[in-house]
């Protein structure tokens, strides 16, 4: 099926999230994130719902997008010190690209939304392996901002809840491993019903 299977074994094994605030220019052009997006929506998605949106915030409007932080945070978090919403507005200008991918399940539907909402995490995964595949880093990050209600009020309607923000661009310095739990730790054999 796949042309060089060594090189797309290496490229699952080898993919790290870069820390948005590392990662720098170059980013994606237009025509590569296009295909990022593109390789993203190829996730399982039973019911053919697309039960997620991906919207990008290019450069021009990070400003805006830190406007937008500062003034959930501080509705939010009444007595907000200075140092606090400078964090905020600092959140929007990390990395040349962002994504906000959404979860936007289709109410009322034969398929769960629960499952819904797990496409929409594996379309938020696609987009990372994509970004790596091309040669960029990508960081998936929530925080309070994924949580805020005005600032999901500012990219989805009703019933839509933000995945995650998604960074991309080049990193900084070479990518660390993170520790990962032993495979013993995670997988196991079902025996049957006693």
């Amino acid at each position: 099926m796949f042309n060089d299977r060594s090189s797309y074994l290496s490229a699952l094994v080898t993919r790290r999230s870069g820390k948005p605030r590392d990662l720098v220019e170059p980013g994606p052009s237009d025509a590569e994130l296009n295909q990022m997006l593109a390789i993203a929506a190829r996730t399982p998605d039973h019911g053919k719902l697309a039960p997620w949106r991906f919207v990008t915030i290019g450069l021009e409007q990070r400003a805006a997008f830190g406007d937008l932080l500062v003034r959930a945070y501080a509705h939010d978090n009444p007595g907000a010190q200075p140092r606090d919403l400078a964090s905020a507005r600092a959140f929007a200008h990390q990395a040349p690209t962002l994504v906000v991918v959404l979860s936007q399940p289709v109410p009322d539907h034969k398929v769960p939304v629960w499952e819904q909402e797990l496409s929409a995490g594996a379309a938020t995964m696609n987009l990372l392996h994509a970004a790596h595949a091309m040669g960029y880093a990508g960081g998936w990050l929530t925080g309070w901002a994924a949580f805020s209600d005005t600032v999901r009020a500012a990219f989805g309607g009703p019933g839509a809840r933000i995945v995650g923000f998604v960074f991309i661009g080049t990193p900084l310095r070479a990518l660390e491993e993170r520790p990962r739990p032993p495979i013993d730790a995670v997988v196991s054999a079902w025996r049957g019903l006693d």
